[in-house]
């Protein structure tokens, strides 16, 4: 192999073996671990929160700055048209960078905010939607796009071989990223990635575990999910094998399935006028409140609220920072950076507020007509996934609804987990061309590492606390390198507008 594709084992086998560590300790010792991970969260969660809360913030006005600048003119490489047309790269922004938790959180948030004293005080009709909009919208998107932007003027401007986050911050920290710092830098990327991942597989899996118990009659189990979980690694595994051709193709099925997803809903729940009323209220309420949400901590603690759900999300959106920016500014090649912010704030808005107006009205409509009572039903310890498909048997063909869930999830599963395992088996090189592929070997052992931590976290169980946790903590590094990444970025562009 010539040097130019001379594979980096450190970065490539240390955080695996971390990983198996971590996924060791937490089937041994899950009473500690959970102890563990409690202190951990009320550390960096409620004490350090208002950090994340602050650069949500300015990432979002970052990017709008980048956009409406003469900075926003610079184009991704020598090419004057689009590498990709609007339709595909839309596509493949959102379901590549969307797992399939953005099903599951379309169909239960509203009740997981319902639960809460703030939305109980403020009214789950008024705000219930407002929450989801705001959590999975503009500040949300802000993290992928901004480090996009970064990425896409090192890969297609500055022309650089090293694909890593290390690189983005030469501009600032100079050669040292070449020494221990860099590798640091990396390692902290990808430590936050798999964090992240496994927060995701560990959250949603289990619903198409209950999915196949309940149509098949299978007495739910641990098993089950495990299972399920290792075959969408197998599906994603060998659908990576064919590069960014697979991604492409796996992104365009995933977006079909899940407009069927969504216009299953809409027909079979027979409540269209609702569904719309509620999503154009929400979109109301969240533009007149938008600063007022993405500023509030609540000092005094009275409701919590921030500390458990929206430092939460942008810790989350944070650790899948590390990879999907990279892919966006892969598929941008072509485009402005005004472009890629603006159409990367309307495909992916366009896709997540669809889905969570959508589904997320249904259930909500349920609720309020007192037709279901899931938020009694959670707040009693009723699982998550089985809430989910109470949602179902209220709908007509409601095996088939389920079965076109389970499959839409694996698709999202596949098209996310292509991008980003084509995007961090770049880092197991010291030099790799932009328009170069990772060999298959090298994605292969990325889509194992990514499997691992997901299976010990289904195995210890211990709830949605914990992976908020893992995310959180893992977020805390990361948010100190996004800073880095975007003070490197002005000072790259400096003399080039």
């Amino acid at each position: 192999m010539n040097e130019k594709r001379q594979i980096d084992w450190f970065i490539t086998l240390v955080p695996f073996v971390c990983v198996v560590i971590i996924a060791i300790f937490f089937l041994i010792n899950p009473s500690f671990s959970q102890s563990v991970l409690v202190t951990l969260r009320y550390v960096v969660g409620d004490r350090l929160g208002v950090l994340f809360l602050a650069l949500g913030v300015g990432c979002f006005l970052t990017t709008l700055y980048i956009a409406f600048s003469k900075t926003g003119n610079i184009r991704l490489g020598d090419e004057t048209k689009p590498q990709y047309n609007n339709f595909t790269w839309g596509t493949m922004i959102f379901t590549s960078t969307m797992a399939a938790d953005i099903l599951f959180y379309s169909l239960i948030e509203w009740a997981l905010y319902g639960g809460e004293k703030l939305v109980q005080k403020q009214g789950l009709q008024d705000w219930g939607l407002t929450y989801s909009l705001f959590h999975w919208g503009p500040i949300a998107w802000s993290f992928y796009l901004v480090l996009a932007v970064a990425f896409g003027y090192m890969l297609y401007v500055k022309g650089v071989t090293k694909q890593r986050f290390s690189e983005a911050c030469r501009g600032l920290l100079g050669d040292r990223v070449d020494g221990p710092v860099g590798t640091l830098i990396n390692f902290i990327a990808i430590f936050a990635l798999i964090c992240g991942t496994a927060t995701t597989f560990s959250l949603t899996t289990p619903l198409i575990g209950e999915i196949i118990t309940s149509l098949s009659g299978v007495h739910s189990s641990v098993i089950i999910s495990v299972l399920v979980l290792l075959g969408i690694a197998v599906l994603y595994t060998a659908n990576v094998l064919f590069g960014l051709k697979g991604v492409a193709r796996a992104a365009k099925y995933c977006t079909y399935l899940f407009i069927a997803l969504l216009f299953y809903f809409m027909i079979g729940g027979g409540q269209i006028r609702f569904i719309f009323e509620n999503g154009f209220s929400s979109l109301g309420s969240l533009t007149q409140n938008f600063i007022e949400l993405a500023t509030r901590t609540d000092p005094m603690r009275l409701n919590h609220f921030p500390q458990k759900w929206t430092i939460y999300y942008w810790a989350y959106w944070m650790v899948w920072a590390v990879a999907t920016p990279f892919f966006i500014a892969k598929i941008s090649k072509g485009r402005t950076l005004k472009n890629l912010i603006l159409g990367g704030y309307g495909w992916g808005l366009a896709g997540t507020f669809s889905s969570f107006i959508i589904m997320g009205s249904y259930g909500m409509y349920l609720q309020l007509t007192h037709r279901l009572d899931l938020i009694g039903f959670i707040a009693n310890g009723g699982a998550y996934p089985e809430a989910i498909l109470k949602i179902f048997h209220t709908l007509p063909l409601n095996q088939f609804g389920m079965v076109l869930l389970a499959i839409t999830m694996v698709a999202f599963y596949i098209a996310v987990f292509d991008s980003i395992t084509m995007v961090v088996s770049s880092y197991s090189y010291r030099r790799i061309g932009v328009d170069e592929e990772p060999e298959r070997k090298i994605r292969i052992i990325w889509a194992i590492i990514f499997i691992v931590l997901p299976v010990a976290l289904i195995f210890n169980n211990e709830g949605l606390a914990n992976l908020q946790t893992i995310s959180i903590v893992a977020a805390l590094p990361m948010g100190v390198i996004i800073v880095m990444v975007i003070w490197s970025f002005f000072r790259d562009v400096k003399g080039a507008v």
